[in-house]
C-alpha cells in the first residue's frame, strides 16, 4: 500500500512573516466626508471665516427693517402698473402711490382752525423731499357734500418703495396735528404697507419671544443634552445674521420686499434645527461605535451630510419656481428664504463638522438624566411603528388617506383675493383714513378708479366711464401740463375695493374703453396681481413638482418611489388649504384666533404657500427615503430598509416637525390676518405631512412596493449617477 509522501516544509528563512490580524481598515470617505475631515483638521480656519462672515455681513443686519421695502406688490408689467407710471411721469405724482391726508373734523373745513390745519398738514407733506407737490382739497372733488372732510394729495415724487419710506416718516407728525374735533390722518396705497409692514415687524417680534422657549424645549427633548441642543441655534444664528446683511446690501441693487426676512427667519429657524438634528444623530452613533471624532464625522458627512445637502437643493428648486411670478415682491420673498437656505447649508456642511470633530463625545455635555435613550441613533419605538406599518398597512394607510382627504376635501371651494383693509389694526392711519374716506365720499372712494387717455377723446372717453353701472361718479378730465397729449379721469366705483364686484367693472371698462385708454389704480393693480397669480399658480405648482421629482430620482435611482414621494406631498398640501379654506373663508375659529374673516384667502398665498409646503414636504422625504436607501444598500432587504428608516430617522422627523409647528403656529397667535394665514396654513401642513404622510403613508407605500420601490431601469442607471448613501 502506497503512502503519500510528507511534503517537506519550506526552509524558514525563506518563509514569508506572518502579519498579526488586523482590524479593516476604514473606507475612503467620499467627497462630503472629506470635506468634513478638512473642517475638522481646520477648525481654527473654519471658526475665523464664520466669526468673520457672520461679523462682516451681521453688522448690517440691523438696518433690515429700515432698508427692505413694503411695496413691490404689482404685477410687472400689467396695465395698471404703467398708469402708475404714467401717472408719476405727467400728473404731479398723482399716482397709485400718492399719499391722501385725510382731514376730518366737526365744523365745516372753510373755517380758521380747520383751514390752519390744513395748511400746516401742507407744510409737512411738501418739506418731504419723495413728495413732489401737495394739491390743496378741491371743491367738488377732494371736499365732501357735507363740507366737513378735506383730502390733500401727497403727489409721489420717488419709486412706490421710497414713498412707502416717505409715510413712515410722515405718520407721526400727521397725527400730531389732531385736536379735538379735528382728526388728521394718511392713508393711500404707500400708508397701508407702511402700517402693515409695522404690524407686521411687530408680530414678527412676538411670535420670535413666544418660539424660542417651545424651540429649545422641544429641542432639548430631541436631543437629551444641553450642548447638543445648542448646535442647531449655532446654524440658525449665522445662518440669519449672514443672510439678513446679505438682504440689506442687495436692497442697494434692487427693491427687497420685508416680507423676505420675515420668511428668511422662520425657514432658517427650521432648516437649521432640522438639518442640525440629522447630522448630530448621526454623529453620536458614530462615535457610539467606537470611531474618532475625524473618523464619525466623514460617516456623518457621506450618509447624513448627502441627504442634507439633497435636501437643500430641493429646498433651493421649490423655490426658485416662485421666480416664475413676475411680481417683485414675490421674487425677492424666494430669494430671500433661499439665501437663508444658502447660508445654513453652507454651515451645515462646513462649520457644524468642525465643531462635531472638536467636540467629540463632549456633543453630550449636560444630559439630562432621564434622557440617556435620545443620545442612541436608533428609536426602539419607531422601529416598533415601523414592525406594526409592515403588519398592518392597508389598516394604517386606509385610516391616515381618509384623514388626509376629509380635510383636503373644503379646497374645492376655496376663493381667493387680494387682502382688504381689515387686515390692518383697527387704530392703523391708514384703516382710520380710509374709513373717513368711505364716510364722506362713499364706499368706492377709497378705490378710485385713474384711467388715463389720449386728450383728444378725454371727453369721449368720460361718457363711456360714466355710463358703466359699477361707477358712482366722475371727475373732470385733467390733462398733463407737461404737454404730454395724456389725459387723466379718476372714477369712483359703487363698491368698496374689495368687493368681488369691482373686478366686474374694470373688465368692463376695459372691454368698452377705446385700446389706447389705460385703466389703473391701487384697487386695479391687486386685481392684476390677483389675475396674475391665478394665472401663474399651475405653473408654479408643475414645476416645483417636475423639479423635485427630478432630484429624488437623481438621488435615489428609483423612479417608482421618487414619483409617489412627490405625489404624496400633495396630499398634506391640499389638507393644509382644506383647513385655510374652513378657518379663514368660512371663518370657523376666527374669534379664538382672534381675527373677521374676509370670506376668501388671500390671493398671494396659494402660489407662495405650496412652494414652501413643498419644500418643507420634501424635506422630510428626503430624511426618511435617504435612509431607507442606505439600509437597501447594505442588505436589499426592502423590511429593513422601511422598518430601519423609521428607527433611524422617524424621531428626527418628528423632533424638527414639533419644532416647525410650534414655530408657525405661533404666527397663528399674534399680529394682522395675513401672518395668521401663514402660521395656520404651514402649521397644519407640516402636522399632517410628518405625522400622516412620512411617518405613516410613505413607510407604507415602501411596504407595498416592496422591491419595485428600488428597481432602477437598465437604460435609466446608464445615464444617472451614482450616489451611495451607505457608508461601508
Amino acid at each position: 500500500m502506497n503512502r503519500p509522501t510528507p511534503t517537506r516544509p519550506a526552509p524558514a528563512a525563506t518563509a514569508p512573516p506572518t502579519a498579526p490580524p488586523t482590524a479593516a481598515a476604514p473606507p475612503r470617505p467620499g467627497l462630503l466626508g472629506r470635506l468634513g475631515v478638512w473642517s475638522v483638521h481646520h477648525f481654527k480656519a473654519v471658526l475665523a471665516g464664520w466669526l468673520l462672515l457672520v461679523v462682516g455681513l451681521g453688522a448690517f443686519a440691523p438696518q433690515v427693517t429700515s432698508a427692505l421695502s413694503g411695496a413691490g406688490w404689482q404685477a410687472s408689467g400689467s396695465e395698471s402698473v404703467r398708469v402708475r407710471t404714467l401717472a408719476e411721469e405727467h400728473f404731479a405724482g398723482n399716482a397709485s402711490s400718492a399719499i391722501q391726508i385725510v382731514v376730518a373734523a366737526d365744523r365745516p373745513v372753510t373755517e380758521p382752525a380747520v383751514q390752519q390745519t390744513i395748511a400746516e398738514a401742507g407744510k409737512i407733506a411738501a418739506a418731504d423731499a419723495r413728495i413732489s407737490t401737495v394739491v390743496a382739497p378741491q371743491p367738488g372733488a377732494t371736499i365732501s357734500q357735507d363740507g366737513r372732510t378735506a383730502v390733500l394729495l401727497a403727489g409721489a415724487g420717488a419709486s412706490p418703495d421710497d414713498m412707502v419710506r416717505a409715510a413712515d416718516d410722515l405718520k407721526g407728525p400727521l397725527d400730531s396735528l389732531s385736536t379735538d374735533g379735528i382728526s388728521v390722518h394718511a392713508t393711500g396705497a404707500s400708508v397701508l404697507w407702511s402700517d402693515f409692514n409695522t404690524a407686521n415687524h411687530d408680530a414678527m417680534m412676538k411670535s420670535e419671544i413666544m418660539s424660542w422657549p417651545v424651540t429649545l424645549a422641544v429641542l432639548v427633548l430631541a436631543f437629551g443634552s444641553l450642548v447638543a441642543a445648542g448646535l442647531p441655534l449655532l446654524l440658525t444664528m449665522a445662518g440669519l445674521a449672514a443672510s439678513a446683511g446679505s438682504l440689506v446690501l442687495i436692497s442697494h441693487l434692487f427693491p427687497v420686499s420685508i416680507w423676505a426676512m420675515n420668511f428668511a427667519m422662520m425657514f432658517a429657524l427650521a432648516l437649521g434645527i432640522d438639518y442640525a438634528l440629522f447630522l448630530v444623530v448621526r454623529f453620536r452613533a458614530a462615535r457610539a461605535a467606537g470611531k474618532s471624532g475625524p473618523q464619525a464625522v466623514a460617516e456623518t458627512m457621506d450618509t447624513a451630510g448627502k441627504a442634507v445637502l439633497l435636501s437643500g437643493a430641493t429646498v433651493l428648486v421649490s423655490l426658485s419656481a416662485v421666480m416664475l411670478v413676475p411680481s417683485p415682491a414675490f421674487r425677492s420673498m424666494a430669494g430671500g428664504i433661499m439665501l437663508a437656505v444658502l447660508f445654513v447649508l453652507a454651515a451645515t456642511l462646513t462649520l457644524l463638522p468642525a465643531v462635531l470633530g472638536r467636540l467629540g463625545h463632549r456633543v453630550d455635555s449636560l444630559a439630562l438624566p432621564w434622557a440617556k435613550r435620545r443620545q442612541q441613533q436608533t428609536s426602539p419605538r419607531f422601529a416598533a411603528w415601523g414592525e406594526r406599518l409592515w403588519k398592518h398597512p392597508l389598516r394604517w394607510g386606509a385610516l391616515a388617506l381618509a384623514v388626509l382627504v376629509a380635510l383636503a376635501a373644503p379646497v374645492v371651494g376655496l376663493r381667493t383675493a387680494m387682502p382688504s383693509i381689515a387686515v390692518l389694526p383697527a387704530d392703523a392711519d391708514a384703516r382710520a383714513g380710509y374709513t373717513a374716506v368711505q364716510q364722506a365720499f362713499g364706499p368706492g372712494a377709497p378705490g378710485t378708479l385713474q384711467i388715463l387717455t389720449p386728450a383728444d377723446r378725454a371727453d369721449a372717453t368720460a361718457r363711456v366711464v360714466a355710463a358703466d353701472p359699477g361707477i358712482a361718479g366722475v371727475m373732470p378730465a385733467q390733462n398733463a401740463a407737461d404737454g404730454s397729449g395724456w389725459s387723466m379721469i379718476q372714477a369712483v366705483p359703487t363698491v368698496d375695493p374689495s368687493s368681488p364686484d369691482l373686478s366686474g367693472t374694470v373688465h368692463s371698462l376695459r372691454d368698452s374703453l377705446p385700446a389706447d385708454a389705460l385703466v389703473g389704480g391701487a384697487a386695479v393693480e391687486n386685481l392684476d396681481l390677483q389675475h396674475l397669480l391665478t394665472e401663474k399658480t399651475p405653473l408654479v405648482i408643475g414645476v416645483v413638482m417636475a423639479l423635485g421629482f427630478v432630484l429624488l430620482l437623481v438621488a435615489l435611482r428609483a423612479p417608482l418611489i421618487a414619483a409617489l414621494g412627490t405625489v404624496a406631498g400633495l396630499l398634506s398640501t391640499g389638507a393644509a388649504f382644506g383647513v385655510a379654506r374652513l378657518v379663514f373663508q368660512d371663518g370657523h375659529g376666527a374669534g379664538l384666533l382672534g381675527f373677521k374673516s374676509q370670506g376668501f384667502l388671500d390671493g398671494w398665498a396659494p402660489v407662495f404657500f405650496f412652494a414652501m409646503i413643498f419644500a418643507i414636504a420634501m424635506d422630510y422625504t428626503v430624511f426618511l427615503l435617504a435612509s431607507a436607501k442606505e439600509h437597501y444598500e447594505r442588505t436589499g432587504d426592502p423590511k429593513e430598509a422601511m422598518v430601519g428608516a423609521l428607527a433611524h430617522s422617524g424621531r428626527v422627523i418628528f423632533a424638527a416637525a414639533g419644532v416647525m409647528v410650534a414655530v408657525f403656529f405661533t404666527f397663528a397667535v399674534s399680529g394682522p390676518l395675513p401672518p395668521k394665514e401663514m402660521g395656520i396654513v404651514l402649521g397644519v401642513a407640516v402636522l399632517l405631512d410628518a405625522a400622516l404622510v412620512r411617518l405613516v403613508l410613505l413607510p407604507i407605500v415602501l411596504r407595498l412596493t416592496g422591491r419595485a420601490a428600488w428597481h432602477t431601469p437598465r437604460w435609466l442607471d446608464r445615464v444617472l449617477p451614482r450616489i451611495p448613501f451607505s457608508h461601508s
